[in-house]
């Protein structure tokens, strides 16, 4: 049974515009959130709510907070719970949903996209199976950072608006301190929403799903001669440059599943997610990811499996001949892998200075992280300092190795390719220093910021590491600690599904 709560009227006014509930019933479920008890604004993004056309003050006042709490429904909201189905780490669960999560409804931005308002963390929904809805402070937080660090590295993701502290408590092992955070999407449909009609034979919601995707996502091809397969198409590319920027960046996201990756090609659901310090193909972070069907290194592969989970659900739709679409969609999915290489590829070049094309460029890239591998160097301070090489100053880089001769030699080559881009080293340095950051979320500093807000109610080094974040590619001296390494340390890190 839904749940209902007394609301009250709010003055805030989100203009929303819900074209998912009036577009798309049968894929989601009307329902409340639960109220906060004693909630607290912890955090609001000022420079997003203007963004989308919102007016921050308003925001930042106690009828904003009713709004993030969960306390209050603004006007012209419908609150539901999106339904989605997934494979979970290869295991198809044909029902998952939004157990936690309530979308408010749609803006139009000031740059006239739409874009998704939604709480997580407000409660029980229908599609909860037996869990609490609800989200505990530090996973909120969590979320909150890296989301915005990945947003100002430039990678598309899902945004934080909010995030609001409870006043109660949830159990997971032990009691801790309850949250909820406001996030904003491109939209919130996933590969996962679209097995979740296609689970149930659901042909024609499975196309009126795929036509509001198009016109949402990629209009341009709402004419095209086979939309449905152009639609696939779209979103390979998406998808594939997304994680391109993943691996270039040395992100892992943890839990790619079928229900964590979306039509628009934006990073969603930061939960086991962190990013690589050593460089190590096999590194896995996530408690839950035992046989390591997440690591960095099979991301790529992972990418084209779920893109074949998508690509079933619209055999239906592609072709009336079954074995026309399959063929069709086939043809897509051999593309997948070359897609996504190429996208890698362009991001690995900009990395190392590189703006022009050479057959060899692939093998000198995979060469330098073969050298970096067997080092077990800082994936992000070699391409950081590597800039430093160009201005005369090579320390600071060949001192990450214990035994640099080999990444010596690679130098060499590295420089002579060089000298082809026909433009000054000042100039390559300052590129390669526009698109290698020096501060990203380093798991240890996160670790602390978050444990000062849980356990010592202290919001001040979260405030302060997103400060940082939100300039990663800005060398400012006196952050210098934000861009250290870990201690080393024989205990591996290791992070948990929590929001």
């Amino acid at each position: 049974m839904v749940k209902s709560t007394e609301t009250k009227d709010n003055p805030i006014n989100f203009n929303f515009d819900n074209s998912f509930a009036s577009s798309l019933e049968g894929f989601f479920v009307s329902c409340d959130a639960e109220p906060a008890i004693a909630p607290k604004l912890l955090h609001l993004n000022y420079a997003l709510a203007e963004e989308l056309g919102l007016d921050p003050l308003a925001l930042d006042s106690e009828a904003g907070l009713e709004i993030f709490s969960g306390n209050a429904v603004p006007q012209g909201s419908n609150t539901l719970a999106q339904a989605y189905a997934g494979h979970q780490f290869g295991g198809f669960s044909p029902q998952l949903g939004d157990g936690r999560a309530l979308l408010l409804g749609e803006v139009v931005d000031t740059q006239k996209r739409r874009r998704d308002i939604q709480l997580k963390g407000s409660g029980r929904t229908p599609y909860s199976r037996g869990g609490d809805g609800k989200a505990a402070l530090g996973p909120v937080l969590r979320e909150y950072l890296i989301a915005e660090a990945m947003h100002a590295l430039g990678i598309p993701t899902t945004r934080a608006l909010a995030a609001v502290s409870t006043g109660a408590n949830v159990y997971r092992e032990t009691p801790l301190p309850g949250a909820i955070l406001t996030r904003v999407a491109a939209s919130h449909i996933r590969v996962g929403t679209f097995q979740y009609g296609a689970a149930r034979g659901e042909v024609d919601k499975v196309r009126a799903l795929a036509d509001y995707a198009i016109l949402r996502h990629y209009p341009e091809i709402a004419d095209a001669e086979n939309p449905y397969l152009e639609f696939f198409v779209a979103v390979t590319d998406a998808q594939a440059a997304l994680v391109a920027s993943w691996m270039n960046i040395g992100f892992i996201h943890g839990v790619m599943n079928t229900d964590n990756m979306t039509i628009s090609g934006e990073t969603i659901d930061y939960g086991p997610c962190a990013f690589m310090n050593i460089y190590s193909p096999g590194t896995v972070f996530s408690s839950i990811d035992q046989h390591g069907r997440y690591a960095y290194a099979n991301q790529p592969e992972i990418l084209v499996w779920n893109l074949a989970r998508l690509a079933e659900t619209l055999i239906p739709i592609v072709d009336p001949d079954k074995n026309r679409a399959i063929e069709l969609l086939t043809e897509t999915i051999d593309c997948i892998k070359p897609l996504y290489e190429s996208h890698w590829l362009a991001g690995m070049q900009s990395k190392i200075g590189l703006s022009t094309e050479d057959p060899q460029d692939q093998k000198l890239i995979t060469d330098l992280l073969s050298v970096m591998a067997e080092g077990q160097v800082d994936f992000t301070l070699v391409f950081r300092h590597l800039a430093k090489v160009l201005l005369g100053v090579s320390d600071p880089v060949r001192n990450l190795f214990k035994d640099p001769a080999a990444f010596d030699l690679w130098l060499q080559r590295w420089q002579k390719r060089l000298e082809q881009e026909g433009v000054s080293k000042e100039t390559s340095a300052e590129a390669m220093d526009r698109f290698n950051p020096i501060y990203i979320p380093r798991n240890h500093k996160v670790e602390e910021a978050l444990s000062a807000a849980v356990e010592q109610g202290d919001m001040k080094p979260f405030t302060k590491m997103l400060n940082v974040l939100s300039h990663p590619f800005e060398d400012i001296q006196e952050e210098k600690v934000y861009a250290e390494p870990p201690p080393l340390s024989n205990i591996p890190y290791r992070t948990f599904c929590g929001t």
